[in-house]
C-alpha cells in the first residue's frame, strides 16, 4: 500500500539566494537563473510521482518559476491537471513563494476560438488553465505566439484586461518579431501593464534573438527574458556526440529529426563538449551557462525527467566566465 507523506519544503531552499535570482527587466520580480518547464514529462502519459520528485526537488533548491501553457501534456491540458494536483496536495501553503505562468496561442480546441490570439481565445483558455489548476490568479500570462491575422491592439488589449482583471499579475509574449515586440512595449506601457519578460529560443546553436536584435531590445528597455530549449531538445548534451541513441527522443521521432543530426553538426558538437571538458563541465551544463552570461538574459527554462538531471542542470548557475561569444 502507498501511503501518501505530507511534503514539506526543505528550510535550506533560499541559501543560495545570493548567486539564484535575477531581477526581471526593471520590475520588482526576481526569477531563479533556473526555471523550471512542464512541456514534457508532467502530463498524463508520465508518472505522477516522477513528476512529483522533480518540482519537490526543484522547489527545494530554490527554483520559484514553474512555466506551463494550456496545452502541454500530452494530452493537451494534462500538465496544467498535474499542476493542479500538485498545488493542492503539497504547494497550497507555498503559494506566494512560487512564480507561475501560462500561455495560450497555440491550438487547443476545435473550433475557431481555440487557437491564435483573438480575445475570446485567451480569455476562454486562461479561464480553463485557472481551474485545471486550482489557482485564482497565475503569476504571469503569455501571448504563446505572433499571430499574423488578429490586430496587435485585440491581442494586447486582452493582455491588458486579463491583467486588470486580477486574473495575472504581469504579461509576456512569446516568439513574436521584433516589430511587434515594439509594439507591444510601447501598447502596454502606455496602459500601465508593462511587459514583464519575452520568451524565445537561445542557446549555442539557435542566436536568433540575438541576431535579430530581440535581446539587445529587451535589455535597453528594461524587459526581462527567458530562454526556452536551452538544450536544443537534448543536442547539447552528451546525447548525441556519436549518433543517435536507441532511447532518444530524436530515435523516436518525436520532435527531434534525424536529419537534423548532420556531419557537421555533430563536429561542432564535438568541439563544444572539449571546450566544456576544458572548463571541468558536462556540455549540458556550460550551453546553460552560455546563455545566463549573454546580456539581457534573465533565466533559462529548462525541462526534467529525473531530479538527476535536474541537479546537474543547475550546476550552470556557479558556472565558470565565458571568453567564447
Amino acid at each position: 500500500m502507498n501511503i501518501k507523506t505530507t511534503y514539506i519544503a526543505s528550510q535550506n531552499r533560499y541559501d543560495q539566494s545570493d548567486i539564484m535570482y535575477r531581477r526581471c527587466g526593471r520590475s520588482g520580480v526576481l526569477l531563479p537563473k533556473v526555471s523550471l518547464g512542464f512541456w514534457h514529462n508532467f502530463g498524463d502519459v508520465d508518472p505522477y510521482q516522477r513528476s512529483r520528485d522533480i518540482t519537490h526537488y526543484a522547489f527545494d533548491h530554490g527554483i520559484t518559476h514553474f512555466d506551463l501553457a494550456n496545452n502541454y501534456g500530452p494530452p493537451y491540458g494534462t500538465a496544467e491537471e498535474t499542476m493542479g494536483r500538485l498545488m493542492v496536495e503539497d504547494f497550497a501553503p507555498y503559494r506566494d513563494e512560487l512564480f507561475i505562468s501560462s500561455k495560450a496561442g497555440y491550438d487547443m480546441w476545435e473550433g475557431p476560438y481555440g487557437n491564435w490570439g483573438s480575445r475570446k481565445y485567451l480569455f476562454a483558455s486562461l479561464d480553463q488553465s485557472l481551474r485545471r489548476r486550482h489557482l485564482d490568479y497565475v503569476d504571469l500570462f503569455y501571448s504563446h505566439r505572433y499571430d499574423p491575422h488578429t490586430p496587435l491592439e485585440e491581442t494586447l488589449q486582452a493582455l491588458v484586461d486579463i491583467v486588470r482583471s486580477g486574473k495575472a499579475l504581469y504579461v509576456g509574449i512569446s516568439r513574436w518579431p521584433l516589430q511587434a515586440l515594439k509594439f507591444a512595449d510601447e501598447y502596454l506601457r502606455q496602459r500601465d501593464v508593462p511587459l514583464l519578460i519575452y520568451q524565445g529560443k537561445l542557446n549555442l546553436l539557435d542566436k536568433e534573438p540575438q541576431e535579430e536584435g530581440i535581446l539587445d531590445y529587451c535589455h535597453d528597455h528594461g524587459i526581462g527574458f527567458i530562454s526556452f530549449s536551452p538544450l536544443a531538445q537534448g543536442l547539447l548534451t552528451d546525447r548525441y556526440l556519436n549518433g543517435i541513441p536507441d532511447d532518444s527522443r530524436m530515435s523516436r521521432g518525436t520532435s527531434l529529426n534525424s536529419s537534423q543530426l548532420t556531419p557537421e553538426l555533430i563536429a561542432y558538437l564535438q568541439q563544444l563538449n572539449s571546450k566544456a571538458i576544458q572548463r571541468g563541465e558536462t556540455l549540458a551544463e556550460m550551453a546553460l551557462a552560455w546563455i545566463l552570461a549573454q546580456k539581457g538574459v534573465t533565466s533559462v527554462l529548462v525541462g526534467a525527467s529525473s531530479t538527476t538531471q535536474l541537479e546537474k542542470n543547475l550546476k550552470c548557475i556557479t558556472a565558470k566566465d565565458f571568453d567564447m561569444p
